[in-house]
């Protein structure tokens, strides 16, 4: 009689064992966790369970605190018919609410312009060379000039004064009040660009350069995309900024959300127009602090996995 073969995947005496099923890993075959394993887990939960209700106990607490002390206060009453009028928030909100599409519209044209401006400005301060000085000199002069000036004399100056020098194709008030708050942002964002700019190392430009790249194709490729990236959170932080400034351009006539709000507090004697208006200007800023926090957070995470390389 002829031997049998063995069979490596049977249960005979030469048999081996089975491996793990496709697609797993040995350890994760047969993996158990440890009851040590098993009761930190355990003791994490309760920690989390234990922390969330110690924050809301004290939160509460803090709250039922200030409202006890503002309500119990003597003038609770006169100042919630002053400022926190149902009433008067209801026949005020359509016409702050259509100011604050002016407002928004602003935000846009601002926020681009202050942008490019700033970015050019940066450029033009990162230059090397003394034939470039005429231009560094202009840009270092317009950034210390306009981060030291008032943002509201800017405003007075652009939206009385230029319409005061009566020249042909002057644009109207709510240009010259966007301009103003253009050349201001844009100083500030200047600083950060360049800021940006210079915390890329050296030796990247000479190694683009060395790769035939001109100055102009090594800071467009090379540098900024890092340099933009690196100063994504504080320049959204302008644009905050940035978002609750724009309602300074009802000083200069036009009617955005302030400006109605102004008028309604005219002709109601009540400030709660001014509430409803602040209101509208806190959720339209919502979203934009939201994406500032989630940047901020991705690129502090980003930095701390690149320090551990």
């Amino acid at each position: 009689m002829t031997e049998s073969p063995e069979n490596p995947r049977g249960h005979g005496p030469g048999a081996v064992p089975a491996g793990p099923e496709p697609g797993r890993l040995p350890e994760e075959e047969d993996h158990r966790p440890s009851p040590l394993q098993r009761e930190r887990e355990a003791y994490l939960r309760r920690q989390t369970v234990r922390s969330v209700l110690i924050a809301a106990a004290s939160t509460a607490v803090v709250g039922v605190a200030l409202a006890a002390a503002v309500l119990g206060s003597p003038g609770w009453e006169r100042v919630r018919e002053t400022f926190f009028d149902l009433g008067v928030a209801r026949d005020a909100l359509p016409e702050v609410a259509v100011g604050l599409w002016l407002n928004l519209r602003l935000l846009v044209f601002c926020a681009l312009g202050s942008l490019a401006l700033g970015l050019l400005v940066a450029v033009l301060r990162t230059l090397r060379g003394p034939v470039f000085f005429p231009l560094r000199a202009l840009a270092t002069g317009y950034t210390y000039g306009f981060r030291g000036a008032p943002l509201i004399i800017v405003l007075y100056l652009m939206t009385f004064g230029v319409p005061g020098l009566r020249l042909e194709g002057t644009p109207s008030v709510l240009v010259l009040g966007g301009i103003a708050l253009v050349i201001t942002y844009g100083a500030y964002i200047a600083e950060v660009f360049r800021a940006g700019i210079e915390s890329v190392h050296p030796s990247q430009i000479a190694a683009a350069r060395s790769l035939g790249l001109t100055y102009r194709q090594a800071m467009r490729h090379v540098v900024l995309p890092q340099a933009v990236r690196r100063v994504s959170p504080p320049l959204l932080n302008d644009m905050v900024a940035l978002q609750k400034d724009v309602g300074l351009i009802s000083l200069a006539g036009p009617v955005d959300a302030i400006r109605a709000a102004q008028i309604a507090t005219a002709e109601t004697y009540n400030f709660t127009p001014y509430i409803v208006a602040g209101v509208l200007f806190i959720l339209m800023a919502i979203p934009l602090v939201a994406v500032t926090d989630r940047i901020t957070v991705r690129a502090a995470r980003r930095q701390s996995a690149d320090g551990a390389r």
